[in-house]
């Protein structure tokens, strides 16, 4: 067997920690001696026989008198120019070739049919690094060329010269798949549009999403979109701004997801709201490898909502009814505002009970202010669901539309303190509108924060409750959510039988009390049955003779 030459020593650098990779000869196969995985034959023009590469270098090192240009995408031309249908990530076109599903911009798939398919290759940094590599543990290290045929060995190296026992292959990084085009598309709607926009659920049932939105991109007629000329132009000079596939990557990196119509956690309840319901949701919570289902959840939820100024009373309340529905296995649902919401979040979080926050912005923003710790708590402990793409802001008229999702998405909804101008009051509205249940909380007949919840209550749109079981008894199961009876205290004489009782009542409340004809002509009985019953009044401890009269005995 022929001995392999020592290759010189090279310096290297002990403030850079690095990996090295001793690259075969050109054309000869690379296998390890344990997995024997091929790799194919090294790319021509990407190594030299015997060279140490360093894996922390910006790319792979070519011929020494030239560096070796980064690789391009495999779907480049051979000049290495850009292609027509590449464009760069955020612009337009790279949101047709999403929607066209060869997958997000900026993200390179290697091509099965190359002979360096088991390479990890990424065309975002313009660099190419292969996955097998050496770690260096000294300043001066060296390695030895192998001769063609025979398989290279790769390990650590350390100055003795003694290579240690060879390192694994690591399998190729896997490329994660690409939305699907709805997903895209519909992904950029809720950025592109407002919610609850009939007219463009009017569209979605002609046309679909996908051919929505590329009649936004192509500029299509006013009369195949069902939308305004000037709405149209608008839609597609916003289409060049931003890119969808940017939002679902962001929602999986803060732990969450985007839902659409047809997915397993797609609450379809939801579609009783038509052409306004939301064409995709933004869910956000505890990360994880799995988020609770939405779906699940919303079965068996329900909303409390009121007055963001509200009072002392309607804090109090709203907090008892969300701890008592939480603890009876109930979902609570608000709107993370001020006042109601924040108590009623509050309430069930405080007994570890299920919270859901549908929110008027994106979930990635904390508004009001003022509660940024209470979503931060509903984000990691609950959920927090919104119609906005991330990052945009919440106005008063998405609050409106806000509410219309809370209505649709519970079984029923609870007002406590709303003004007669309310916007607690358009839940409730949507609620009715919706078949769902609809209650309210009496408060005090001079508030005029509970005058919108009595005028409910008065019109018979709303029924009341005082408590959470009362809440559960009415939208929960048939027989299985009832509530406990309400009855007054039962007093000792209530299980006297009625003579007796009239007996009882005849006996006056002075200290010298009544002879026995007086109280038998009072009860309206005989003198020896009203006899009997005193003596049973006595035995029981309500009466005592003293002589020939009978008194009550005094209570201490």
């Amino acid at each position: 067997m022929t001995a392999a030459v020592p290759a010189p020593q090279q310096d290297i650098d002990p403030a850079t920690t690095t990996s090295a990779v001793l690259t075969p000869p050109l054309g000869s196969p690379v296998h390890d001696s344990d997995t024997a995985h091929s790799h194919g034959p090294a790319r021509p023009g990407r190594a030299q026989p015997g060279r140490l590469h360093l894996v922390g270098e910006p790319s792979l090192p070519g011929p020494p008198d030239k560096p070796c240009p980064p690789h391009p995408p495999d779907d480049r031309p051979p000049d290495g120019s850009p292609p027509d249908d590449h464009p760069p990530e955020g612009s337009h076109d790279g949101l047709r070739h999403l929607i066209r599903g060869a997958g997000p911009p900026g993200i390179h798939r290697p091509n099965p049919d190359r002979a360096d398919a088991g390479v990890s290759v990424s065309d975002t940094a313009g660099s190419t690094s292969r996955a097998v590599h050496a770690a260096v543990t000294s300043r001066h290290c060296t390695a030895e060329p192998v001769a063609a045929g025979h398989a290279t060995r790769v390990g650590v190296v350390r100055g003795d010269h003694r290579l240690i026992r060879p390192t694994r292959w690591a399998a190729p990084a896997a490329t994660p798949d690409p939305p699907e085009p709805e997903r895209v598309a519909r992904a950029a709607l809720t950025r592109l549009i407002e919610p609850g926009d009939a007219a463009i659920g009017r569209a979605i049932q002609r046309l679909g999403v996908v051919g929505l939105v590329q009649g936004f991109y192509n500029g299509a007629s006013p009369g195949r979109l069902g939308l305004g000329a000037d709405r149209i132009t608008a839609y597609q000079e916003r289409l060049r701004k931003f890119n969808p596939a940017t939002d679902l990557e962001r929602i999986a990196k803060l732990g969450g997801k985007f839902i659409i119509p047809g997915d397993t956690d797609w609450p379809s309840q939801l579609d009783d709201l038509g052409d306004s319901r939301p064409v995709g949701l933004w869910i956000r919570g505890r990360p994880g490898p799995r988020l609770p289902s939405l779906r699940l959840l919303a079965l068996r939820s329900v909303a409390i909502v009121g007055s963001r100024a509200c009072t002392a009373y309607g804090r109090h309340i709203a907090g008892q009814l969300g701890s008592e529905l939480a603890e009876r296995g109930w979902v609570v649902v608000s709107g993370a505002a001020y006042g109601v919401d924040t108590a009623a979040h509050l309430g069930a979080l405080a007994v570890n009970g299920m919270t859901i926050a549908v929110l008027a912005s994106g979930v990635d923003i904390c508004y009001p202010r003022g509660n940024e710790a209470l979503i931060h708590r509903i984000g990691g402990d609950g959920l927090l669901v919104s119609e906005l793409a991330l990052g945009m802001h919440p106005t008063r008229f998405r609050f409106v539309l806000r509410n219309r999702v809370i209505a649709a998405l519970t079984r029923g909804t609870v007002v406590v303190e709303a003004a007669p101008r309310s916007g607690a009051l358009s839940t409730a509205r949507r609620a009715m509108d919706l078949n769902r249940h609809t209650m309210g909380v009496p408060g005090q007949v001079t508030s005029e924060l509970s005058a919108g919840v009595h005028a409910l209550i008065r019109s018979g749109a709303a029924t009341l409750v005082t408590s959470g079981a009362e809440v559960g008894e009415l939208i929960g199961s048939v027989g299985g959510d009832l509530a406990p009876e309400r009855v007054g205290p039962i007093l000792p004489r209530d299980a006297l039988a009625p003579p007796v009782a009239r007996v009882l009542e005849a006996v006056p409340a002075s200290a010298d009390g009544a002879p026995v004809q007086r109280l038998a002509q009072y009860a309206a009985l005989s003198p020896q049955e009203t006899v009997h019953h005193l003596h049973e009044l006595s035995s029981l401890g309500f009466v005592e003779r003293q002589g020939a009269y009978w008194r009550l005995v005094r209570r201490k």
